[in-house]
């Protein structure tokens, strides 16, 4: 679960999108997008967040779910070298960085062993003599590399007051970025894998579809068979009480986005006692099984692209009509051109541009309006002149695919994780065949897509190790929940939801577009956001800004 000062997505300076070198730093905007982009990438790769039973949408069987059970508070004596670790913190990166090196055990109900190694990051607060703690951020994802995002964005964009009270805190979660990472397809193949069909048309390009799913499993299992087992969110959420400790913070204070609200309830729930100042900003529901959440999702891409028709039938350049009704008919007719004969991008590795890539460069734009006009651009460039560079470019910014042709890990660490945390949304692609019509209906042209990419899980090396579940975090601190109205990664319904569970959620409402709200623009959200960082003071119950 990532936005934000430039007007769009386009080739800024950063060492993970098209065309860039990667010695350049990116932009502030670019990293901010990163958590942004998270979510969305959950779909398209593996089986959204969460997952499991089929309960969702029966008010009785949802609150008949679990709720997770806090740990105890006193920390068994087999975690206390965990706890009692000292870091030793040195210069990177830009100057005022400082990072370490924290470690955690591999698995929790076996402390004794192997313990897994995780980057740790922070830029110290400017104002030590007020200073109030630890702030720890997470962008998102899973697989957003937090410690990218404190110094590229949070370390030096959060508000200056903000940054003058905290250090600014990140870690990596284990097998992101820079904590033992997950590999499971070098460049070459994951090209292949990203233009891989999404809208199987007959029983051929199905089995092509799942032979690609299968391959990248395998990879991961390949790769990364120690750590694949112990990737959950909930083990994340432990690693980050080790962390708040090994800092000598009495209580976490914490702004995580998108997935990283997941993240961040998923602690409150664990550790309520320890609840300090939780900001969970474009809240996930941890209640809702795989193919609800996916169907939700698919719906919120729904109602972001007609936001966008809307805009784009207003300026001269639409190149997808001159009425709203329109646009959704246009763009999924020149999908379906692309799916029968893809078109040139003047790619140096050969890629040209089939609908697959087109769907994900227009989803990419979804997630933030300033980028609508980059995307009118690149859809007039495809549509008129046959030329689909612009639509790679989105579709290469979403995937973190360099000038080289080299990816991150986040794709990888995003179905590691999201398939180990909770069973598939499908087992079969007679299952996804059957859902087609309700995801159609949710979204005529991203639905169908959508419902394929949510088979990923069903071929994952292991076991998945979670449930759906309900997250009350009793006797926590204050927590401020926030959601967008026209969120297309995290519907609003969620963090409806999300406050409604947690017992101590005071709701924050950002009337408008986009993934997520801190930072992006609104002083009425910022204002309240900061307010209760610095202060302590939460919202009123149902704030609207």
């Amino acid at each position: 679960m990532h936005t934000r000062r430039s007007s769009s997505v386009s080739p800024d300076p950063s060492p993970t999108g098209p065309g860039r070198p990667r010695n350049r730093r990116s932009s502030p905007r670019r990293t901010r997008m990163v958590g942004a982009f998270l979510a969305a990438a959950a779909m398209i790769v593996s089986a959204c967040t969460s997952g499991g039973s089929t309960n969702s949408g029966n008010p009785a069987a949802e609150a008949a779910l679990a709720a997770l059970a806090p740990l105890p508070r006193s920390t068994p004596a087999a975690l206390a070298p965990y706890y009692g670790q000292k870091l030793t913190w040195r210069s990177c990166g830009a100057p005022g960085f400082q990072c370490a090196t924290m470690r955690a055990p591999l698995d929790y109900a076996k402390p004794d062993a192997g313990s897994i190694r995780l980057a740790v990051a922070r830029k110290k607060a400017t104002q030590p003599r007020e200073r109030l703690g630890s702030l720890l951020v997470n962008p998102g994802g899973p697989g957003g590399s937090a410690v990218a995002y404190l110094q590229q964005y949070a370390g030096i964009g959060y508000p200056a007051e903000v940054r003058a009270r905290y250090d600014i805190v990140a870690v990596d979660p284990r097998g992101v970025a820079r904590s033992e990472p997950v590999k499971c397809l070098d460049g070459r193949a994951m090209d292949r894998y990203t233009q891989t069909d999404f809208t199987p048309d007959d029983e051929k390009e199905t089995e092509e579809l799942v032979g690609a799913y299968k391959r990248f499993a395998e990879g991961c299992g390949a790769d990364a068979a120690r750590v694949l087992r112990h990737l959950s969110t909930a083990e994340a959420a432990r690693d980050m009480d080790i962390l708040r400790a090994t800092l000598g913070d009495e209580k976490l204070t914490y702004v995580g986005a998108s997935y990283g609200t997941f993240l961040g309830a998923t602690y409150a729930g664990l550790f309520p006692n320890r609840v300090g100042r939780l900001v969970l900003d474009g809240a996930m529901d941890p209640s809702l099984p795989a193919r609800r959440m996916n169907l939700d999702q698919t719906a919120g891409f729904e109602t972001a692209f007609q936001a966008f028709a809307r805009d784009c039938v207003r300026h001269r350049d639409c190149p997808l009509g001159k009425k709203a009704a329109d646009v959704g008919k246009n763009l999924k007719s020149f999908f379906e051109k692309l799916d029968a004969k893809p078109i040139p991008t003047g790619d140096p590795d050969g890629r040209v541009l089939g609908e697959s890539l087109a769907t994900t460069g227009v989803i990419a734009a979804m997630y933030d309006e300033g980028a609508w006009a980059q995307l009118r651009d690149a859809l007039s460039a495809a549509m008129r002149e046959n030329d689909g560079a612009g639509l790679l470019v989105l579709s290469d910014s979403y995937y973190e695919r360099d000038a080289d042709g080299r990816y991150t890990n986040l794709m990888f660490a995003n179905a590691a994780v999201n398939c180990l945390d909770l069973p598939a949304a499908f087992a079969t692609p007679d299952e996804v065949r059957r859902s087609l019509p309700a995801f159609e209906k949710a979204s005529p042209v991203f639905g169908e897509g959508l419902a394929w990419a949510t088979l990923n899980c069903a071929y994952w090396p292991v076991a998945p190790t979670g449930e759906p579940q309900r997250i009350e975090a009793k006797g926590a601190a204050p927590i401020v929940v926030v959601g967008t109205t026209r969120d297309p990664a995290t519907p609003y319904r969620w963090a409806r939801a999300l406050s409604r569970q947690l017992s101590s959620a005071r709701l924050l409402t950002y009337e408008g577009d986009g993934h997520t709200a801190y930072g992006r623009g609104s002083a009425c959200i910022d204002k309240t956001i900061n307010a209760y960082l610095l202060r302590g003071t939460p919202p009123t119950r149902d704030k609207r800004c």
